[in-house]
């Protein structure tokens, strides 16, 4: 499958793009211009193909008889004469034309022999005809004006009549298909009952302000990308059944200073007629970052934005029925006025969902997909730990479309175990074909990882074990935990490192050789080195000492961390992470060596069958004197029964 990457614009792009869109249409307008020009030049033409006469020819013609019918419109005469030929000649203004032709001597009865019609100069047509000569440009004009300001409009330039209002979306509570409730979001099961408070404001709040309470004006959801934070605003609305204004905090900000802060001003001013309401700002720490950082200066445009939703917090009267909400999973970087009493003051976090939230949401997104019999989402749901909603989502839309793309009507069990691989490593690149030697390469740096997972206590069992590519991975090995957990200790990350430095150990002992395909796996184990030393105090000549913290400032974008300790104490960190990484190596090592019968019987079965299951792998331990972690190997079991 060949996959076409479309690059996205930039903004300098999408300008230059609005400005082409722009001056084509322009150049459409004058070449549609110029056609009309042409068109009304060459009817003016053949108009003027009539010959003109002069007032005496026509008096000798009346005279001579030669004349048919003569028509008169105002000052213009149409000569028709007998032979059919056609003429024009203009009169006195002063006098009537039989005046005029007996004035040049034309005989009374050849006169009254010549037909004339007098041709009515009132009416509609006659003035049409009068002013179209300038009626028709100054319609053109406005024509051409009105495309213009139309196609800038709809390339999103000069829009600076709209540059202060909102841009917020609001969603109508009595709009019933895009109505979200707390049935909708499984798992944050305690993030829903501190949201219920405010449901019962919003529909209630007579009941809190006669007791003197105070609800909340503000509500900060916290959490990492994809557990439900808009989801979860958006159920919040659905369940008060109030209008519900969304939008992105990047959406205040524009080139111009002070357009944020008239967007903030609108924004709350549209909630606070449509009372009660919720206002949710999602990524507000696209807004709402710590001032004073020495980027951009006093003006700048952000805290600008920033200050005006701080004054329309603090403007709140008690009785006002609008709740803001906010989200971010970046909660470290946000500005302390914006979280202190009275604000922001209430957080509710939404954690990545365990087990048994996993197989509730699961549920929830399978309720449209017709499932086949064999489908237990129990299995699905232990074995995606660390998955967020947004995961899950991605997962069975993933098993929908492989089920489609095989022409099956039901997803089944396959599809979905599929899908798990694909949401965390990308897809299979088929086309991507490993050379007999890189195959090899490639099977012994996976079964080292197996065989350190296997062998070392405190190392998560492996579940699978593949040398076909996904996405930029050559191979992987599935290692799922026993149990989920929420604390690691030393020992469980000790053996993580021994199982990442595997596969380099492996390769250098069979090939005496190295390549780079551990370079990911050194990147990781050196960073949870470093991790162990410098933030949970792991390390026995630092101690309990955490020197470093979880997330510094971006400048240029480059993340920038405050050191507040000497370059003694660096040397040290650097000595302590060597040496975690050396005793790591040192275990690696003494496991291959000792296990290397049963490391060449793992890397030649992956080489002959390219992915090996969690009951065939430990087929091979067994064969290879090497017991099962058992505890695992039951549970998946019970879990497949």
């Amino acid at each position: 499958m060949v996959k076409i990457f479309m690059p996205k614009l930039n903004k300098k792009e999408k300008k230059q793009s609005s400005w082409s869109q722009f001056g084509g249409s322009i150049l459409t307008t004058i070449l549609i211009f110029l056609v009309i020009i042409a068109i009304f030049s060459l009817t003016a033409d053949e108009k003027n193909k009539i010959e003109e006469i002069s007032i005496s020819e026509l008096a000798q013609s009346v005279a001579s008889g030669e004349i048919k019918k003569i028509e008169v419109a105002g000052e213009k005469l149409n000569i028709e004469f007998l032979n059919e030929t056609e003429k024009k000649s203009k009169k006195e203004t002063e006098s009537s034309l039989s005046e005029t032709l007996s004035n040049y001597g034309v005989p009374v009865e050849m006169l009254n022999a010549t037909e004339i019609d007098i041709k009515s100069e009132s009416g509609f047509g006659f003035w049409l005809l009068r002013i179209s000569p300038i009626l028709i440009p100054i319609l053109f004009i406005l024509i051409f004006f009105w495309f213009i300001s139309k196609q800038v409009k709809g390339s999103g330039g000069m829009q600076a009549f709209t540059f202060g209002q909102s841009k917020a979306r609001m969603t109508d509570p009595s709009d019933t298909n895009n109505r979200v409730t707390f049935k909708d979001v499984a798992g944050v099961k305690e993030a829903k009952e501190e949201l219920k408070e405010i449901v019962d404001f919003l529909r209630n709040p007579k009941k809190f302000l006669d007791i003197g309470a105070r609800i909340p004006k503000g509500i900060i959801l916290t959490g990492a990308p994809g557990t439900g934070k808009t989801l979860l605003a958006r159920a919040t609305a659905g369940e008060a059944k109030v209008p519900f204004f969304h939008l992105s905090g990047s959406e205040f900000v524009e080139m111009f200073v002070g357009v944020g802060a008239s967007r903030v001003r609108d924004l709350f001013k549209m909630a606070k007629k449509a009372s009660p309401s919720i206002i949710f700002v999602d990524e507000i720490d696209a807004v709402g970052r710590v001032r004073g950082i020495g980027v951009g200066g006093g003006n700048d445009e952000r805290e600008q934005t920033l200050n005006q939703i701080l004054v329309e917090l603090d403007g709140f009267e008690p009785n006002e029925k609008v709740i803001v909400m906010a989200a971010t999973n970046r909660p470290d970087v946000l500005d302390p006025a914006l979280l202190r009493t009275g604000r922001f003051d209430r957080r509710v976090i939404l954690d990545l969902p365990d087990r048994g939230d996993r197989e509730k949401i699961l549920e929830i997104h399978s309720l449209k997909k017709p499932l086949a019999e064999d489908v237990n989402l129990k299995v699905i749901a232990e074995r995606t730990p660390g998955f967020s909603g947004a995961d899950l989502f991605s997962l069975m839309n993933e098993g929908a479309i492989l089920a489609a793309r095989e022409e099956r009507k039901k997803v089944s069990q396959f599809d979905l175990i599929r899908s798990i691989e694909k949401v965390m490593l990308g897809p299979e690149r088929k086309s991507h074909l490993l050379s007999k030697k890189e195959k090899e390469i490639t099977a012994y740096h996976e079964a080292g990882h197996a065989l350190l997972a296997s062998v070392l206590p405190n190392a998560d069992p492996v579940h699978k074990i593949s040398i076909v590519s996904r996405g930029h991975a050559g191979g992987y090995t599935l290692k799922l935990p026993i149990e989920e957990r929420k604390l690691q200790s030393k020992k469980e990350f000790i053996a993580d490192l021994a199982v990442y430095l595997g596969g380099y150990v492996a390769e250098k002992i069979i090939f005496n050789d190295v390549t780079t395909g551990p370079s990911n796996d050194l990147q990781i184990a050196t960073a949870l080195a470093r991790d162990m030393v410098t933030k949970y105090g792991m390390s026995d000549k630092l101690g309990p000492v955490a020197i470093e913290g979880f997330g510094g400032r971006i400048i240029f974008g480059q993340g920038i961390e405050n050191k507040e300790y000497s370059e003694k104490v660096s040397a040290l960190v650097d000595e302590e992470v060597k040496k975690l990484i050396d005793e790591a190596f040192k275990t690696a090592n003494e496991v291959i060596i000792k296990h290397k019968k049963a490391l060449d019987a793992i890397a030649k079965e992956l080489i002959k069958v390219e992915t090996l299951e969690q009951a065939e792998f430990d087929k091979l331990l067994i064969l290879n004197n090497i017991k099962p972690k058992k505890e695992a190997t039951k549970k998946i079991n019970k879990l497949r029964v």
